[in-house]
């Protein structure tokens, strides 16, 4: 093969692979902020963190996904569209309009999600404007994977005639409670993948490493988020009071060290296989394609199912018990 075809080979592969919960998420967390603001003082840098979902794949195992978008190369040559993901790079271009009506188009759905307005394609063109109509695949398929990344809906067509569009939250922690009936942004897909840096950390991970992957989401500590509020308060505090995260200090170590588990809400919420599931789905893979980490997800599976044989099979002796006191009585009656 020449070497020329064989240097595009490696960076479409390069583009491919770095698509995922960094590169998609940071720009839909920067729905509502200023693009070109950086904060002056972060825990930790900015990037893909070793320790984000995105940067634990089997490289092996990506199968990628084919794309019509500007950054893959457009047949017609087109310029007025920047290359979205530069070859090597870890984090996404703010400088393409795709992403920067992607973001527009994640605060437009989950504006209509709040007021339970309906979702329709007509509306979404609106907001993408003429310019980029034949670019709105592209832009809406990256506006999907934001909203079920960050808030885990999944937006579906329900009115192929219409063009209308559903969120749906197919993720297995139970749903935020409504005020003033309108419904509140689900935070459901961030504690998702929260869960799932701890789960690939050991099922612990410091505070330092939870920040570094925030940070590479754009979500940083003392800057407060225009959807999750600020973000320090939100993971040590009411995630915490939530039961979905345990914040706890490690001991013997000096300086003090805190770290994060899974609360009790977590685990009774969801499963480690869950959460894989979603690490995959980020990822574009399937579970198998961890094996460590699938290994003991199947062990916890088996453990939990374990459990609850015990339980059912406790409830049965207890009723057996009941019925044998309640007839012996019967007969002394």
């Amino acid at each position: 093969m020449p070497r020329g075809q064989k240097s595009k080979l490696r960076a479409r592969k390069k583009r491919q692979q770095t698509r995922g919960v960094a590169q998609g998420a940071k720009a839909a967390q920067a729905v509502g902020e200023e693009e070109e603001e950086s904060p002056s003082s972060s825990p930790v840098r900015e990037g893909t963190p070793p320790s984000s979902p995105r940067s634990y794949a089997a490289q092996g195992c990506l199968r990628g996904r084919a794309s019509s978008s500007p950054e893959a190369g457009s047949s017609d040559g087109s310029s007025d569209v920047d290359e979205g993901y530069r070859a090597g790079s870890s984090q996404v271009s703010l400088r393409d309009p795709l992403n920067r009506k992607a973001s527009m188009l994640v605060q437009f759905i989950m504006e209509k999600y709040k007021k339970r307005e309906p979702i329709v394609q007509a509306d979404m063109l609106k907001v993408v404007k003429r310019k980029y109509k034949k670019h709105f695949p592209e832009i809406l398929r990256r506006t999907s994977e934001r909203v079920e990344l960050i808030f885990g809906l999944e937006l579906e067509e329900v009115d192929p005639i219409s063009r209308s569009y559903v969120l749906i939250n197919k993720l297995s922690l139970s749903s935020e409670d409504e005020v003033s009936g309108e419904r509140v942004l689900p935070k459901t897909g961030l504690v998702m993948t929260l869960l799932a840096v701890i789960f690939m950390k050991g099922n612990r991970a410091t505070e330092a490493e939870m920040w570094e992957f925030l940070n590479a989401l754009g979500i940083y500590a003392g800057r407060r988020h225009s959807i999750f509020g600020e973000p320090r308060k939100l993971i040590t505090e009411d995630l915490v009071q939530e039961n979905y995260l345990e914040y706890r200090q490690v001991r013997f170590r000096s300086p003090p060290v805190y770290e994060f588990v899974w609360g009790p809400r977590a685990h009774a919420e969801t499963t480690k296989m869950k959460v894989l599931e979603v690490l995959a789905k980020i990822n574009d893979t399937v579970p198998r394609c961890y094996p460590d980490l699938y290994e003991e997800a199947l062990r916890d599976e088996q453990e939990r199912a374990e459990l609850q044989a015990a339980g059912r099979a406790s409830t049965v002796a207890r009723s057996r018990v009941g019925s044998k006191a309640k007839s012996r009585r019967s007969s002394h009656t």
